[in-house]
């Protein structure tokens, strides 16, 4: 544990050396924060916290940083977590307002706006059709010979596909058999669905075979489509405009694991506490980013796992407003995308 004026000297240094990049000397410390003691004291302070391994010193004659150690005492210990503000919560909802018509498009927009206002690379990991379950099928009309069949889950995942109808087939019947579909298979997991209970439909409830082929025909996309999670990724050269990525080498390490969409969706999956979870520094398994922190948080629809929020970015980041920023986006995610269930 640290006494009161080693963490009032920690948070002044970390939040200079966030906002400045620049290492911190303690007349700086001393001129810009009211800590009612003198640079050499200040100094002394510093010199135990770099033993102690809250600070790291690059060169001699230069000022101090923060470590990953120190960061992560800051997160845990000191952070003053800031709330969004209405005025960001409002330009948000309008955001999505303008451009999200799909469910495709909520994912893309989410990717934008968390980047945009982190200034860091956003990631969001959108849902396996996989672990959805199988919600409804349903017939709209098109024209006198032709219906689109529509197929949606329960995380908002829609296949849809236009079919011939029948000759002498009613539109009454295009609902009988979306009903019969959909008593045996509504609540499903997607993956769950074996031929079997499609024969069971057949023979019970559906005698037009061209029908019931052509609905199969719909589902069986569904199940066989790339059931792969969907990565989205926004702002990936904002780590140019970081100080501590002008090594070159550095940089292009991190845009290669950017373009390995399986790596950064193992990456994202590995989180097993509930909430924002910050990763700092080599708390991150993965070689690539033991120079970044990552800060992420899983969103849900009604109370279901549906998929995952990031940001990546340098270990001198601000934490506490992008923690605020996940933590709504999260909820709000999960809000916007029941509107897509409708």
């Amino acid at each position: 544990m640290l006494d009161d004026r080693k963490r009032k000297i920690l948070q002044a240094i970390i939040n200079d050396y966030v906002s400045t990049a620049e290492p911190i000397g303690s007349r700086t410390i001393a001129r810009k924060y009211d800590l009612g003691v003198s640079p050499a004291t200040i100094r002394n302070e510093m010199a135990d916290l770099e033993l102690l391994g809250y600070l790291e010193q690059l060169h001699t004659s230069s000022g101090r940083i923060p470590s990953a150690k120190g960061y992560r005492f800051y997160v845990d210990s000191l952070l003053s977590r800031p709330s969004i503000t209405e005025n960001e919560m409002n330009l948000i909802s309008n955001w999505y307002s303008a451009k999200a018509r799909r469910i495709e498009e909520v994912f893309q927009e989410t990717a934008r706006i968390i980047s945009r206002m982190t200034h860091n690379i956003s990631l969001v990991l959108a849902p396996q059709i996989s672990q959805s379950n199988f919600r409804y099928m349903q017939f709209l009309p098109l024209d006198e010979q032709r219906v689109i069949v529509v197929i949606v889950t329960d995380s908002g995942f829609v296949e849809n596909k236009i079919i011939d109808i029948p000759p002498g087939t009613t539109f009454e019947e295009l609902q009988r058999v979306a009903l019969a579909i959909n008593n045996k298979l509504a609540g499903l997991s997607i993956d769950s669905i074996k031929s079997s209970v499609f024969r069971e439909i057949k023979r019970d409830v559906i005698p037009d075979t061209a029908l019931f082929e052509a609905a199969l025909d719909v589902i069986n996309n569904a199940l066989t489509i790339d059931k792969k999670e969907k990565l989205y990724l926004g702002g990936t050269t904002q780590l140019l405009n970081q100080p501590e990525f002008r090594d070159v080498e550095k940089m292009k390490n991190i845009l290669l694991m950017l373009e390995e969409e399986q790596l950064l969706c193992d990456i994202l999956h590995d989180q097993d506490a509930e909430g924002v979870v910050v990763k700092i520094g080599h708390e991150n398994k993965y070689s690539g980013i033991k120079d970044c922190s990552m800060v992420q948080a899983t969103y849900r629809i009604d109370g279901q796992v549906i998929g995952t929020i990031a940001v990546l970015g340098p270990t001198r980041m601000e934490y506490g407003k992008i923690m605020a920023l996940l933590e709504f986006m999260h909820s709000h995610l999960g809000e916007l995308l029941k509107k897509f269930k409708m």
